[in-house]
């Protein structure tokens, strides 16, 4: 294969791969009812006056399914924490001990279930929309090699578009899978 195709091809991947990854990331902030130290990961708290992510200031814990425990490094951090954590707007009413910060989770209602479950669609479109970009633009820069039979560049936009049905199938199924993650109660 010429190595020109080769390039927009492996550059394709890296894109379709880059939006799975995202939508990966997107998804671990979904909660899905249970306490995990993910749902805070995009809290950021200021440190002497920078903002800094929440981990990097505090052990956070889940001792239980319905509970996240916020351990600071530094005991004049609890406050910084709490109102990080509020400004996040992330639905959780943390409560300060004196030592440490502890959240309860609550059960998630049926509506709210239907509306995550929403959300992680919408990534997961956001996702596919991703890919089919990137199809694009493989598909754009093969027509514009001009090195290439025409042979040669239909079995490339054939490959691309094998590439992206993968790409949207494996979307599919994370989506399926968090979607029954968070419609279990």
């Amino acid at each position: 294969m010429n190595e020109d195709l080769q390039f927009i091809l492996d550059t394709a991947k890296e894109a379709m791969d880059a939006a799975l990854k995202h939508l990966e990331k997107q998804l671990v902030n979904i909660r899905a009812g249970k306490a995990s130290p993910a749902m805070l990961g995009s809290v950021m708290v200021d440190y002497y006056g920078s903002q800094t992510p929440l981990n990097q200031v505090a052990n956070v814990n889940t001792p239980d399914g319905r509970t996240i425990t916020v351990q600071p490094w530094e005991k004049s951090m609890l406050q910084e924490i709490e109102r990080g954590i509020m400004i996040a707007n992330l639905g959780f009413n943390p409560m300060n001990n004196g030592e440490s910060i502890i959240i309860n989770v609550p059960p998630l209602t049926e509506e709210r279930r239907k509306t995550l479950a929403k959300q992680a669609k919408s990534e997961a479109e956001d996702a596919k929309v991703g890919v089919r970009n990137a199809r694009k633009e493989a598909n754009n820069d093969i027509k514009k090699l001009d090195d290439v039979s025409e042979d040669q560049q239909k079995n490339a936009e054939i490959d691309v578009q094998e590439m992206t049905d993968s790409y949207v199938k494996k979307i599919d199924d994370i989506f399926d899978n968090k979607e029954k993650e968070i419609m279990t109660v």
